[in-house]
């Protein structure tokens, strides 16, 4: 298998996942809590009279149970999961990596690589309230626009498994965040023009002296 350069963590991927973890989190928690406090209430008032709330059959608590649980666990694999989102360059073509996606793409498709601040994008006049609360840590970010002779995917699929974030117009490209915008549009470019990212040569093993060269200087 080939041995790929530096893997460069999708921000935009890992934001707009780190969105949806808590509320699914809390909505969870919210349904363990409340079949806990209808059921400790029967417990605790003997006689049902007096309990001011409302009584909750064993089905239904054990419905809001499981789901109360499922939505913590599935929030939890969100978090985990949101870590795995990342590009990277390879010998003769990078990967956009996700948990749900994998996309190899040569660079012979890379028509260009440029740069513009996220906001440039997606203007947030254009935007509504909610995409401006949810974006509003990526307005500020500077974004490498990776444009492509062809698309590996349909844009069906692409905005499925990414973002509609992930696109800014119709073309084929791809709109990348990353911590390090510049290393990484240099090292596209690079590899864009030249077809091969730079491998970097390994170092020689130092030959330490053995016993016959001790010989040999002796001998001389």
């Amino acid at each position: 298998m080939a041995r790929g350069g530096r893997k460069y963590p999708l921000i935009l991927y890992r934001h707009l996942l780190g969105r949806w973890w808590w509320p699914i989190f809390g909505l969870g928690l919210v349904l363990l809590l409340y079949v806990g406090l209808l059921w400790g209430a029967e417990w605790f008032f003997i006689d049902p009279a007096e309990n001011p709330l409302i009584t909750l059959p064993d089905f239904s608590g054990i419905v809001l149970l499981v789901l109360g649980g499922v939505a913590i666990l599935f929030s939890l694999f969100l978090l985990s999961i949101r870590n795995f989102a990342y590009l990277q360059l390879f010998g003769d073509h990078f990967r956009i990596v996700t948990p749900f996606l994998r996309l190899k793409i040569s660079y012979k498709r890379i028509q260009r690589v440029t740069s513009s601040e996220f906001s440039a994008l997606f203007p947030p006049s254009k935007l509504s309230s909610t995409q401006r609360e949810i974006l509003g840590p990526m307005l500020s970010r500077t974004a490498n626009i990776v444009h492509l002779t062809k698309s590996p995917l349909t844009r069906f699929w692409l905005k499925l498994f990414l973002s509609p974030y992930f696109f800014c117009d119709q073309t084929p490209h791809f709109v990348i965040i990353v911590n390090d915008w510049m290393r990484l549009s240099t090292e596209l470019d690079s590899a864009r023009v030249s077809g091969r990212v730079q491998q970097q040569p390994k170092a020689k093993p130092k030959l330490t002296p053995g016993l016959l060269d001790d010989l040999n200087k002796h001998l001389k």
